[in-house]
């Protein structure tokens, strides 16, 4: 019986987790790391991945990017961001870019406040934004800190 309640609560985290499938056969894999409440910091991490985006796709290169968003960082993903606008316009023009908030962040964010903070519908939950910056990297995808 053990076994089957493990998969069940297996199954529970991979649907409340879920990480958006980049083509594991992109040429170029890029992940962003953003941990501060700046907007000038996030407005440089989206600029970085426009560039390099554009630099590849001139090249007629794949690339997948993902910016993870955690600790302070993780206002860059509410409902409220100071980069909503341009965030909603990477969901609207790119689909090999992905937002991960850190599940960590929200859940002690939403306890400060008494609420569940809103996140962006662009927003893909991670269980822990510094382990998904880990294995991205063990897993062979290039590391960028604005």
């Amino acid at each position: 019986m053990k076994p089957i309640i493990r998969l069940s609560a297996w199954l529970v985290a991979a649907m409340l987790f879920a990480t958006p499938v980049l083509a594991a056969d992109m040429a170029h894999k890029l992940v962003i790391h953003v941990d501060e409440n700046d907007k000038a910091r996030m407005n440089l991490a989206l600029n970085n991945a426009s560039n390099v985006i554009a630099y590849y796709q001139e090249k007629g290169e794949d690339i997948a990017v993902e910016l993870v968003a955690y600790g302070p960082g993780l206002k860059m993903l509410t409902a409220d961001s100071p980069v909503a606008a341009r965030i909603k316009s990477f969901g609207e023009n790119y689909d090999n870019v992905g937002f991960m908030a850190c599940g960590n962040t929200h859940r002690k964010m939403s306890k400060k406040a008494g609420k569940d903070v809103v996140l962006m519908p662009q927003a893909k939950m991670v269980p822990a934004g510094v382990v998904h910056l880990m294995e991205r990297q063990e897993a062979g995808w290039s590391y960028l800190r604005p």
